[in-house]
């Protein structure tokens, strides 16, 4: 049994948590569809992913200004929150248990639940303990984001009008394991991707709380207070999300092929991909470059990084303040 204090830490980290992704994923939607509908397209996203290709050229979208014209054309600005309802559900648990188990594993290694404590870990275990919160979080609110997935995925006309219609349209032909098709690669990517999130978040709040302590002393000043400004943590936060979306996006494109296969969308839609069309993550990660250049793994990588960036960003921001506001009122 944990102690009060152990407890009420817990639930505060997962409240904390909790809002802190509802903001961020209602924040990035736009982006995320986007990102989306270019991941799962067959043909190519932009004129200079034609070299290389052996897919037709005609494409429904081909960069960011014209996918974000024709989706509000055709699907005005609900088009631009397509899946944020199975999002917000996904993003509440995710990274509530995420936060929850990444404060707890720092607790243990540090030996303390204090922020001051845990911030001189070694970057080693802020990266394990960020790999391991990220993989509890996926298995916990997987479903979720395969819903979002092909919410988000499916265009007009709909081919599901809610959720709750996808849902059962799943579990009728595929089972109750179609609700996890993509979890394979979901997990290989979350390891590096929030190990790295979380890791460099630590790192650069090293960096920078060793800046504020040099320029301090520069200046000639003693103080021994050496926290970071709320643009500060915007920035590392920042500067996290988009490192760890550059390394692991090839393996989101492989989750989000395996997510959408079977999705009967319109045929403006391009090519659709058929049940099976990929074996296993490593037949898709060689089938890929091969039908649509090496630029096919990479689909998507240009509003995923716009978006990773203030999405890490505006994470960690809430984060930091609603925890901090929390421990200042019910301490």
């Amino acid at each position: 049994m944990e102690e009060p204090g152990q407890l009420k830490r817990a639930l505060m980290d997962a409240s904390a948590g909790a809002l802190s992704g509802a903001v961020s994923r209602t924040v990035t939607s736009p982006l995320d569809v986007i990102k989306i509908r270019f991941q799962v397209q067959l043909e190519p996203t932009s004129t200079w992913a034609l070299v290389g290709s052996n897919v037709p050229a005609r494409s429904k979208y081909t960069g960011i200004f014209q996918a974000a014209k024709d989706i509000y054309r055709e699907e005005r600005l609900p088009g631009f929150w397509r899946g944020n309802v199975p999002a917000l559900l996904m993003v509440v648990p995710y990274t509530a248990i995420q936060f929850t188990v990444l404060q707890k594993l720092k607790t243990i290694a540090a030996g303390s639940s204090k922020a001051e404590d845990q911030v001189h870990l070694s970057p080693y275990l802020s990266y394990v303990s960020g790999a391991l919160a990220g993989c509890a979080a996926t298995i916990g609110s997987y479903p979720f984001d395969l819903l979002r997935t092909i919410l988000a995925s499916q265009g007009e006309p709909k081919v599901y009008p809610n959720m709750r219609s996808a849902l059962l349209h799943i579990i009728r032909t595929r089972g109750f394991r179609g609700l996890y098709a993509g979890l394979t690669p979901t997990l290989i990517e979350i390891v590096p991707y929030a190990g790295l999130q979380f890791g460099t978040y630590d790192t650069f709040k090293r960096w920078t709380m060793a800046w504020n302590h040099y320029r301090s002393s520069k200046a000639g000043l003693h103080s021994e207070d050496d926290s970071l400004s709320s643009f500060q943590l915007f920035l590392c936060g920042l500067a996290a999300g988009t490192c760890a979306k550059l390394v692991c996006h090839p393996l989101d494109v492989v989750k989000k092929r395996f997510q959408i296969e079977g999705l009967q969308r319109d045929p403006r839609y391009g090519a659709r991909l058929e049940p099976s069309t990929y074996r296993s993550m490593f037949d898709a990660l060689n089938r890929i470059p091969q039908l649509e250049g090496w630029s096919g793994l990479y689909k998507g990588i240009v509003p995923s990084t716009i978006k990773a960036a203030p999405a890490g960003a505006v994470t960690f921001f809430v984060f930091e303040l609603t925890s901090h506001w929390l421990e200042s009122t019910f301490s």
